[in-house]
């Protein structure tokens, strides 16, 4: 056989095909549906998504295609030999003893970096105590909590210095954010310009401190109290700007501040679009501390640690959450972060133990050793959809930071409430999508695992006792409009715990009876649905094989002893059974509840008058019609 020595040989066999081509093939698929609404996405952030994209798509933005990794503006990443990245480990145990026993065992089992509750460490000997045996050299360390930043930054001075380990080799950040703390609690800790002081301070002192990183920006915040992904990128970014303007106007050089500041992002499950936030994110900043003049090209740089979500986690299945975590580490190692932690499966009903956070961890190696993310740089790099999602979010985000700025920067933004509104009517709309449930959250407002009980489980805070008051308490009274950090499934979650709490006081679970009748398919497919629909607020459900009269279906129901009575039959059949059904069930027991799956608009009207009190469908409200019931049958207020 002659060898073909030209190296499109292979390709010529397949001819180009242009966009109009894939166009009208589109649109002969289609049968005349409308292309907009059927293929095009719109996005939360604003924006629009197309179906596929091509290389005539990224004619837009050349040049940030142009760029190479290690090369301003860093939208392919900040470092040119691997893509690697620290492992982290979140340590909530504020007693020194306990969070230094897990913090050995998570970097004797893989983790790099550790997150530390700061919150007792009061003086060398307690912070001794919560470092003891740790490599000083060569693990990252970030605190948070401290009651105070400038005193922990002495203390820990204090501690290298005793140990023999210098500054320069020391990695380190202090979760020392004014701004999120202004946002959550409505007023500053100890006061605006005193907070900014103590910030400014710790930039001094901390110069010498190549890899201590003493000012925060918590976009995590803004993801967890339900924002957009742009929103939470260009209030990021403000806040940023915010501390770099401040610090600079009061003396400091933009390189002594720049490289001090770690950006705190949430990454979420919005997989391409959490990757493409982490690239426009670099992009960005180099941007705005670029017209700071910098005297080193290296402050232009975005210092990242990424934690995994808790908007989306959920109580129940929280095993679930391992998977949503899984594939965020993902979209956090290809976006290029420079840490990454992934928080533990079952923190919001426990104390995370040592299973929970080995799992945390592993996931982490998991993706290093076992799909070696760790060696390609900007892996995502030339795909025109993440190209294209990166310059999108950018515009978008960007133009959301000068409204910003033009407001006179992130504070007065704060004060004003513009930040707190956007964020607020956001997250109203995304809960009030998985209310409606056009947002699954699995085994929450979806597929509910019907034998699940969680209230057992849940561990309640334990007020701190009078030694463990911290000797700056913050002020109790919000000045202004705050943020609220929250769960999308909060809500459905409370609906079931009040059935556990319900039945834990001594009352009956309230009960479902499935009344199967008629067309097997509808009665089917009508049965899997109600029972998803009430299972959402953990009611017993009884499922039937079906029932051949209305009156064998009456007495069942009845001797079922259930508050709840749902007819699933098929529409046609509704006009002739319900009447019937309803009536009987009603002349026998009017406290019962008769609900109709499915919503028959032509008899709608009829089928009420006949004592149908709910109809259950795709389009209800699950939430509100669950809440009704829960106040119906007592209990929930």
């Amino acid at each position: 056989m002659e060898k073909n020595n030209k190296p499109d040989g292979l390709f010529s066999e397949f001819p180009p095909v242009s966009t109009e081509q894939w166009e009208a093939k589109i649109q002969v698929d289609l049968k005349g549906a409308d292309y907009e609404k059927k293929l095009i996405w719109k996005t939360s952030e604003g924006f629009k998504v197309k179906p596929y994209y091509r290389s005539e798509d990224t004619e837009g933005f050349k040049e940030m295609l142009s760029t190479v990794p290690g090369e301003f503006p860093f939208t392919r990443g900040t470092v040119s030999e691997s893509n690697d990245w620290l492992i982290g480990q979140d340590i909530e145990f504020s007693n020194p003893t306990k969070a230094n026993a897990f913090a050995k065992e998570a970097l004797d089992r893989g983790a790099d970096a550790i997150v530390l509750n700061a919150s007792e460490i009061k003086n060398a000997d307690s912070l001794k105590e919560m470092l003891k045996g740790l490599d000083l050299n060569s693990a990252m360390l970030c605190f948070n909590s401290a009651p105070s930043y400038s005193e922990l930054f002495k203390v820990l001075s204090a501690v290298l210095r005793d140990t023999g380990v210098e500054s320069k080799n020391f990695k380190g950040s202090f979760d020392f954010d004014p701004l999120s703390y202004f946002l959550i609690n409505g007023h500053f800790y100890t006061g605006e310009n005193e907070d900014m002081i103590e910030g400014f301070e710790l930039l001094k002192k901390a110069k010498e401190f190549d890899g201590l990183k003493v000012l925060s920006v918590n976009g995590q915040h803004f993801h967890n109290s339900g924002s957009t992904l742009v929103q939470e990128l260009a209030f990021s970014l403000a806040s940023g700007n915010e501390y770099l303007t401040w610090h600079t106007s009061n003396g400091l050089s933009s390189d002594e501040v720049a490289q001090k500041i770690v950006f705190n992002f949430a990454t979420g499950g919005n997989y391409f679009m959490e990757i493409a936030k982490l690239r426009a994110a670099r992009m960005l900043w180099a941007k705005i501390v670029e017209q700071h003049n910098p005297a080193m090209a290296d402050s232009a740089k975005m210092f990242i640690h990424s934690t995994t979500a808790n908007w989306n986690k959920t109580i129940y299945d929280s095993h679930v959450n391992m998977l949503r975590t899984t594939t965020e580490a993902m979209s956090a190692a290809i976006g290029g972060a420079d840490v990454i932690t992934v928080l533990p499966f079952d923190m919001n009903y426990q104390e995370p133990d040592e299973f929970s956070l080995r799992i945390a961890r592993n996931q982490q190696i998991i993706l290093k050793e076992e799909t070696n993310l760790d060696k390609v740089i900007d892996p995502s790099a030339g795909s025109y959809y993440i190209e294209n999602l990166t310059a999108s979010i950018a515009d978008a985000a960007w133009k959301l930071f000068m409204q910003v700025e033009g407001m006179g920067g992130m504070l007065q933004a704060i004060k004003s409430g513009f930040v707190q509104s956007q964020i607020i009517e956001e997250a109203s709309k995304k809960k009030n999508d998985v209310a409606n449930r056009r947002t699954l959250i699995l085994g929450t407002n979806q597929h509910p695992n019907l034998n699940e009980n969680m209230l057992g489980k849940i561990q309640m805070e334990e007020e701190s006792s009078d030694e463990e008051v911290v000797e700056f308490t913050p002020k109790d009274d919000a000045m202004f409009k705050t943020l609220e950090l929250s769960r999308a499934s909060d809500e459905f979650e409370d609906l079931r715990l009040a059935t556990e709490i319900w039945e834990s006081e001594g009352n009956k679970r309230p009960a479902v009876f499935l009344l199967t009748i008629g067309n097997l398919a509808m009665r089917k497919a009508r049965a899997g649905f109600s029972s998803g629909f009430f299972g959402v607020a953990g009611y017993t459900i009884i499922d039937n094989p079906g029932f051949a009269t209305a009156q064998e279906s009456i007495d069942a129901a009845l001797a079922s002893q259930a508050e709840i009575i749902v007819v699933c039959s098929s529409d046609e059949e509704y006009a002739e059974l319900v009447p019937s059904i309803a009536a009987g069930i009603k002349k026998a027991d009017a406290g019962k509840q008769i609900v109709v799956a499915g919503f028959p608009k032509d008899i709608v009207d009829n089928l009420k008058a006949s004592g149908v009190d709910e109809f259950i469908h795709v389009k209800s409200n699950a939430l509100d019609t669950m809440y009704k019931f829960q106040q119906k049958l007592g209990v929930m207020l």
